[in-house]
């Protein structure tokens, strides 16, 4: 009966276990961003500090006095720098 109940404590305490990595590969494709942070285009040149940073990923910036909203999937860390696949030049379009 004792092990039986071992067990069952141990099968109900494992299974948050098991669910949490489910949601980590979502958090794990997108950079961490945080506000204040410096935000880097395709030449590595400095662009901006960040000012907004959206639940999808996307950064806001201002930049040439435009507030600019930079896509998720365009954000890398690159030697520790957030960078963006764009040039300065896309993103003042």
């Amino acid at each position: 009966m004792r092990s039986f109940l071992l067990a069952l404590i141990i099968a109900v305490s494992a299974t948050p276990a098991l669910a949490e990595p489910a949601s980590q590969p979502a958090a794990a494709a997108a950079p961490a961003a945080s506000r204040g942070m410096m935000l880097r285009d395709a030449n590595n040149l400095r662009l901006a500090p960040i000012d907004l940073v959206k639940t999808d990923g996307s950064v806001g910036i201002i930049l040439d006095s435009r507030f600019v909203l930079v896509p998720a999937n365009t954000l890398s860390l690159v030697d520790g720098k957030l960078t963006t696949k764009l040039t300065k030049a896309e993103l003042s379009r």
